[in-house]
């Protein structure tokens, strides 16, 4: 099966390619306050020459976008996000970050895949349905676009909550996705929760001759403890009370784990991993279903060349924590808290870093997810993979606690696209892929759920 009216897409991908590279050339790194009105916009004036009304709300970091056009009998509400991560560090990068080139297939620049070629490729989608339809659109779109998502996102509960009668909608398209290097696409149903915190701990006002460690306790040794009480060998978490509120799978949930290809060899492969924890049908069990916690950083002491003899005075730790429905960061934040205390750690300070996010998972079986599935059918011509819950974390949940629509992440990612490092990247194929299934995904919900 081929891609519907893919040949007819043509000028409207390359209409697509040439947006992007504008796009990307417009540094909108939310971390550093980076051109960030500046992209807001550049995305008003792409949605006003396509018939949006485009309205712009204050947020913490970045203004955010609330877009409508179109009426039909079904309302799709798209979420993505304009601000990127730094580039840092630039000499891994073997094209300059913020230009778009191409190299034996694959587009790079930083927000190529997240999230800058995901908006401009359903934008594509967009115009082409628009041509189609006499300059109309068959059904209505709203398009939520925020530029402070790669900071956690800390307007966006509360402007979810506040704007939900204009964001109202039978269904939400996520801002990510991914396509195997087979071609199937990938379509995840949820996302974890995540919680940052950074465990701090102090023993004097300044760092100590390291022959006083006879005498006096040493903080990078307290908080060694503290992180090895965490988690055991397996990876559990080992905090007592942590997995009370997690959700069980359903059948559904079990079902379409259990016809996920593979067993995650493509990701050990492609990153050299050594010390996997889970292969063949546990990975993405875990992957899915686990809530887990991660030593992002460590800091402290001398790390200079050669040896410095001291007892640092002070030392830190960063750790996430990727949540599974029903867990609740808050509580989360008070059993680790309640924890470290009864270890005997008092001393180790507990800091919350950026907004948590909770979880969120959409039901399998919901007729948005149904027609999602469909489209991909259609636009790939091969099944899709269906994961109840990507590992990764986002701002997802407000949409299903606020405006209860489900949430299906779709999009133009793959394996190796390097999102968050140096030469993120997308393959051209995939944009291509991508303006097929928005266009196949807009057809069908223009005749109804």
């Amino acid at each position: 099966m081929t891609s519907p009216h893919h040949s007819d897409l043509s000028a409207h991908i390359a209409r697509g390619l040439s947006d992007l590279a504008e796009f990307v050339a417009i540094e909108s790194v939310s971390a550093q306050g980076r051109m960030l009105p500046e992209a807001a916009a550049y995305v008003t004036r792409l949605l006003e020459a396509e018939g949006f009304t485009v309205r712009e709300y204050p947020g913490t970091v970045a203004p955010v976008l609330v877009a409508e056009a179109g009426s039909g009998p079904t309302t799709l509400l798209i979420y993505n996000h304009y601000d990127v991560q730094p580039e840092d560090p630039t000499e891994l990068w073997d094209s300059p970050p913020f230009a778009l080139t191409e190299r034996e297939g694959r587009l790079y620049a930083r927000g190529v895949s997240d999230d800058k070629g995901e908006f401009i490729s359903r934008l594509a989608a967009v115009r082409a349905v628009r041509e189609r339809h006499g300059g109309q659109l068959p059904l209505r779109i709203r398009w939520l676009l925020e530029g402070e998502e790669e900071v956690g996102s800390p307007s966006l509960d509360a402007f979810v909550e506040a704007h939900a009668d204009e964001l109202r909608a039978d269904g939400c398209w996520w801002e990510f996705g991914s396509i195997t290097p087979e071609g199937r696409p990938v379509a995840s149903l949820g996302l974890k929760g995540v919680m940052c915190v950074e465990l701090r701990c102090r023993v004097a006002d300044s760092d100590l001759h390291s022959s006083l460690g006879a005498v006096i306790d040493n903080p990078l040794y307290r908080l060694a403890r503290a992180v090895a009480t965490l988690r055991d060998d397996t990876g559990r978490v080992t905090i007592p009370g942590f997995h009370d509120a997690v959700r069980d799978p359903s059948p559904a949930d079990l079902a379409a784990i259990a016809t996920i290809p593979g067993d995650g060899q493509a990701v050990r492969d492609t990153y050299g991993v050594t010390r996997p924890l889970a292969t063949g049908p546990d990975y993405f069990r875990r992957t899915n279903l686990l809530p887990v916690v991660n030593v992002n950083g460590w800091s402290g002491g001398y790390q200079g060349e050669g040896s410095k003899t001291v007892l640092p005075a002070h030392g830190s730790v960063k750790l996430d924590f990727r949540l599974v429905p029903d867990q609740n960061p808050e509580q989360i934040l008070a059993l680790l808290r309640a924890h470290l205390d009864t270890q005997g750690l008092s001393d180790v300070e507990v800091v919350e870093l950026e907004s948590h996010q909770k979880p969120a998972r959409a039901d399998a079986g919901h007729p948005f997810v149904v027609a999602c599935l469909e489209a991909a059918r259609e636009a790939h011509g091969l099944e899709p993979i269906i994961h109840p819950s990507s590992a990764a974390s986002g701002p997802m949940s407000p949409f299903n606690e606020f405006l209860g629509v489900p949430c299906v992440a779709m999009g133009i990612g793959n394996l190796g696209g390097r999102i968050h490092a140096p030469n993120e990247n997308i393959l051209k194929v995939h944009f291509e892929k991508g303006v097929a299934f928005g266009v196949a995904l807009l057809e069908r919900l223009g005749r109804g759920l």
